[in-house]
């Protein structure tokens, strides 16, 4: 994949949790110099810094609800006029829904080429589960690491802070097949959209990382000739 072709890339990473899209989204950054643009982390940039739409997004989150989606929507729009995104990015975690991609398309007319890409990392569900009941979070830096590929050192102690690993509750077998019922649930309309408009290409990601970023480049070469 050549500098000048990325210079057209702007594409939508789906997959659900533990399907490794961000692991693709990070090397594809790393090597080809591409913006990735992660929700999670630009939500909680924002709840740090303390914006008005980060505390928007903390009262949303603290009542334990969802962050509503025309708050997602302006932070995605609002990071998408940033200099720096006037190349080539990844967005990872956005849309989720329909509706939020049919925002994403109204917010990329009239300032930038649409989406090149959208690239959805199939894994089955039990793969999922194993990946995601095996998730351990540092409670001092943030650092995630899994017991089956990422272990650390030291068992429940973070590598990079020495801080005490965590599990989440939601985290646990139980709790993760029910957030996946619910992920694919809500993702299946969101495939069949972009199918429709022919930007779907498919990555099984139930693989090796290397094994799946390599397919990836092949796909998104072919793609963009």
């Amino acid at each position: 994949m050549s500098s000048d072709v990325l210079t057209q890339f702007r594409a939508v990473f789906l997959g659900a949790p533990g399907a490794g899209k961000g692991t693709q989204a990070a090397q594809l950054v790393g090597e080809k110099k591409v913006l990735h643009i992660s929700t999670g982390d630009m939500l909680r940039q924002h709840i740090a810094d303390g914006s008005a739409l980060g505390k928007q997004a903390a009262g949303f989150m603290e009542a334990g609800q969802l962050v509503p989606d025309e708050l997602i929507i302006s932070m995605v729009e609002q990071r998408l006029e940033q200099p720096d995104a006037r190349s080539s990015w990844v967005l990872d975690g956005f849309p989720r829904t329909v509706a939020q991609a049919e925002a994403l398309s109204s917010c990329l007319q009239g300032k930038q080429s649409g989406l090149s890409h959208v690239v959805y990392f199939p894994v089955p569900q039990d793969v999922l589960v194993k990946r995601l009941s095996g998730r351990w979070t540092c409670s001092g830096c943030g650092a995630i690491w899994n017991s089956q590929s990422k272990a650390p050192r030291e068992a429940g102690v973070c590598d990079d802070c020495k801080g005490s690993l965590q599990q989440r509750k939601d985290d646990r077998p139980e709790a993760v097949s029910e957030r996946l019922k619910v992920y694919l649930a809500q993702t299946e309309p969101l495939l069949d959209h972009y199918r429709a408009q022919g930007l779907l290409v498919e990555v099984d990601a139930d693989r090796k990382p290397e094994l799946v970023y390599e397919e990836l480049l092949m796909v998104l070469n072919r793609e963009l000739r």
